[in-house]
């Protein structure tokens, strides 16, 4: 396939390219280097840009803050940030509705609607991602009545994979909606989100301590007991924290910051020794225990705005793996991985977090049809180091496979396509008309997530045409994508 150089564009998409880009994901665990990055300030140019692709069967990928910890965002073709797109278009108070730019990012978005005197219902851990990027992978926070961030969508403008600007919500192109609010950047590129919110709300949150066989005894009464509630399980011993916030009234109350505790033991410290564990992972039981003590048997209690409330800081580079199964099912898949953790070898880092998310109606969901824990596992890289991690990936990942698991889309995991296809999508038989319209994948040699601009009555179209289930037509798009992190070979990687 012929190179595209920066020359050879028309002045208008020379403007917005630029050639030897390297791509690094926020983790520093994958990177590639794309044939031309393109950084679009309007719906238009990305018209061309797809138009482009289009003519020459280019790949296109497409990427806000890159913080999927994942390869979603690597390719050899064209590599597109949307950074640039992200105005505000449209703010209804009354309403609580407002339409923003694909490339807004959450930190903004929580100051323009702070502006407004609005706030998104719910949130998680971070808003450095693109409101596109969080709605694509159908990331979530926590509260057992409270969707997806993708649930808050009412309306989507996408740029197929033939250049067509094209609207739906839940009354206009209802199906191409339902496969849109988490469409992995198969379906079009996102320009436009219109977001049902609500009135700015402060939060008050109480984190205590806990033992974790105690929380396990008393699930679903913990489960609901705040509208927001999620748990930090320190592995190697029986100590969590539960976090709870509900909505409040009441004036801000922000403890003092204590630098030395907080900063100076909980992340620099916290560091130094994770990397000297590197060499003894038997000091890992002990670390995990000093800073339960120092800095997590404490009682915490804050009152602020709500998006401040949500988020916390994420500390440095990590390994991370999230899977969601049923709520039924989570006490016994803890307990599960309790047991491998004791009775293996391995030395792993703490918190495993666990969340709650009501279920939804959105096709490629982890949350379709089921109310949903999600367990997450992490292991820091200190100072940007690898450590060993695959041997607890694997046990973790076969223990949520045998509780009806259903992985993170952003996060690296090692379930097959079509296994996973398998287990998400006994739905309606409505979907090969919505791909054969809109598909953005066709086939492509090297294994990687990234779709390639095709007509859509080449490739994988060719075979929904001959099924009409969803399901069936999901494992095809995902066997094409290879979604899974570690097939990718159009990456380099430090992952050990």
């Amino acid at each position: 396939m012929t190179r595209i150089r920066l020359l050879d564009l028309d002045p208008a998409l020379q403007a917005i390219a630029s050639e030897d880009y390297v791509f690094h994901n926020w983790a520093k665990t994958f990177n590639c280097r794309p044939e031309l990055l393109f950084t679009p300030t309007c719906e238009a140019e990305i018209v061309k840009i797809v138009q482009l692709a289009h003519r020459h069967q280019k790949k296109v990928k497409v990427f806000g803050s890159g913080h999927s910890p994942s390869d979603l965002a690597c390719t050899r073709g064209f590599l597109v940030n949307i950074d640039k797109m992200n105005g505000l278009l449209r703010v209804d108070k009354e309403a609580c509705t407002v339409t923003v730019e694909g490339g807004m990012s959450l930190h903004k978005l929580h100051v323009v609607l702070k502006e407004h005197g609005l706030a998104l219902s719910n949130l998680g851990s971070i808003s450095d991602q693109s409101i596109a990027g969080v709605i694509s992978t159908a990331s979530h926070g926590t509260g057992a009545h409270f969707g997806c961030l993708s649930t808050m969508v009412i309306g989507l403008t996408l740029v197929t994979a033939q250049g067509s600007v094209v609207s739906c919500s839940p009354n206009k192109q209802p199906d191409l909606f339902a496969a849109a609010r988490c469409g992995l950047g198969a379906l079009g590129i996102i320009t436009k989100v219109s977001l049902q919110v609500e009135p700015a709300f402060r939060l008050e949150a109480i984190q205590t301590p806990h033992k974790f066989p105690h929380v396990l005894a008393h699930w679903d009464e913990v489960i609901h007991s705040a509208e927001h509630v999620r748990v930090w399980w320190m592995p190697h011993t029986d100590d969590c924290v539960v976090w709870k916030a509900n909505r409040t009234t009441k004036p801000k109350q922000v403890a003092p910051a204590n630098w030395l505790r907080e900063r100076g033991l909980g992340v620099h410290a916290y560091q130094f020794m994770l990397n000297v564990a590197r060499y003894k992972p038997s000091m890992i039981p002990a670390i995990t225990r000093l800073m339960f003590s120092a800095i997590h048997s404490r009682p915490l209690h804050v009152i602020d705005d709500s998006h401040t409330v949500f988020n916390f800081d994420c500390l440095f580079p990590q390994y991370v793996n999230e899977w969601a199964i049923p709520w039924s099912e989570a006490p016994s898949a803890l307990r599960a991985i309790d047991t491998f953790i004791n009775q293996s070898d391995l030395k792993v880092h703490f918190p495993i977090e666990i969340r709650f998310v009501d279920e939804d109606d959105i096709w490629l969901s982890p949350c379709y049809g089921v109310k949903t824990c999600y367990i997450g596992v992490i292991m820091y890289r200190p100072y940007g180091n690898p450590v060993p991690y695959k041997k607890y990936w694997k046990a973790y990942e076969d223990i949520m496979r045998a509780h009806h698991g259903r992985p993170h889309w952003a996060k690296v995991y090692t379930h097959t396509p079509r296994a996973h296809a398998h287990l998400l999508f006994m739905c309606a038989e409505d979907g090969s008309a919505i791909l054969n319209s809109y598909i953005y994948l066709g086939p492509w040699s090297d294994g990687s997530p990234t779709p390639r601009v095709v007509p859509a009555d080449e490739g994988l179209c060719e075979g929904t045409r001959r099924t009409g289930s969803r399901r069936h037509v999901f494992e095809r798009l995902l066997e094409k994508t290879h979604f899974a992190g570690e097939t990718t070979r159009c990456c380099s990687t430090t992952l050990k």
